[in-house]
């Protein structure tokens, strides 16, 4: 298995949690990683397993970083903080937007 750096860890979790967000998937993105949170050792280890599958399409280097990652309860805690994040950011963002268009005709 490979050594996996803070720096790919943070990436990893960067790189999934905007894709989550872009695709407007964070509700059943955290209620899936909170629900599998106990198990995540065992979801890590799955990921080695399909690996011949996912392999082809991502890469086995990807397949086994990801692996190694997704084990540790704690990074799938941060991948959870950081969609929220996110996703609170995205609100942010939007609430301003909208402050500067009032409403016409009243």
């Amino acid at each position: 298995m490979t050594d996996v750096t803070d720096k790919d860890r943070e990436a990893f979790i960067e790189a999934v949690a905007q894709r989550i967000v872009k695709m407007r998937m964070e509700v059943p993105a955290i209620f899936f990683l909170e629900m599998h949170k106990p198990l995540a050792f065992v979801a890590g280890q799955s990921l080695l397993v399909a690996s011949p599958v996912l392999a082809p399409f991502f890469g086995i280097d990807k397949v086994e970083q990801a692996s190694e990652i997704m084990s540790e309860r704690e990074n799938v805690e941060r991948l959870i903080r950081r969609i929220e994040e996110l996703s609170e950011e995205g609100r942010g963002r939007k609430g301003k937007e909208g402050e500067g268009r009032g409403r016409k005709g009243k």
